[in-house]
């Protein structure tokens, strides 16, 4: 799978380029399925933000609303009971997997139970376009200051990538270059802290930043 790892989503032209280059085709002829799992574990989401992102909605321009071929919604707390049978095509289909934010350790749980998981590994031609918690997931862990869900039994998640996304950089009060300093020192391991302006792209293994914005990148 290929990974574009983002705290905004597509949101300026260096970034915009990097989807096109691993999609390997425009995005108009690209088919996409959003999943929007993360927000239910999250306190600030519910059903009119999850509404938006499925609707393509202004505010989520710079994700579903891009101007997709097509559009679907792979909803993963009900893939555990309609059969594995009926969703594996659906994602073996799409061309991208949009990951909205949320909670990062509830969207893992998600991803475990309806197993998605464990499909990863077996779609090389699917670009996985993350943001925030979306993107979060994808790393060993991702710190105890953005847990949000009540039930997480730790910050651990799913360990796709060897390094974990502080998202947000500046662009709320609590996210500061101090604030990701610290944070950086208690996950212990390779880290990037990220702006709306920035993404981490991961294709084969190799890992580069694309950017138009801030970012810095921790013990590397």
């Amino acid at each position: 799978m290929k990974f574009l790892l983002t705290s905004g989503g597509i949101t300026n032209p260096s970034i915009n380029a990097a989807l096109v280059q691993v999609l390997g085709k425009p995005i108009a002829e690209s088919h996409a399925l959003c999943v929007p799992t993360a927000q239910w574990g999250h306190p600030m989401c519910g059903p009119a933000s999850v509404r938006r992102l499925v609707a393509g909605q202004p505010d989520f321009r710079h994700l579903s609303g891009l101007g997709w071929a097509s559009l679907g919604v792979l909803e993963l707390t009900a893939l555990p009971t309609i059969g594995a049978e009926r969703w594996i095509p659906w994602v073996r289909e799409a061309d991208v997997l949009l990951v909205d934010g949320g909670d990062a350790t509830y969207l893992c749980h998600w991803m475990r139970e309806s197993g998605l998981a464990d499909l990863l590994s077996s779609l090389p031609d699917t670009v996985w376009v993350g943001v925030s918690a979306g993107s979060m997931v994808l790393t060993p862990r991702i710190g105890a200051d953005f847990v949000e869900w009540p039930y997480a039994t730790d910050d651990r998640t799913l360990g796709v990538v060897d390094f974990s996304i502080f998202p947000h950089l500046g662009a709320f009060p609590e996210n500061t270059p101090a604030h990701a300093e610290r944070w950086a020192a208690d996950i212990g391991i390779p880290a990037y802290a990220i702006d709306e302006q920035t993404a981490i792209r991961v294709v084969d293994g190799s890992v580069d930043v694309v950017s138009e914005g801030r970012w810095t990148e921790f013990g590397s």
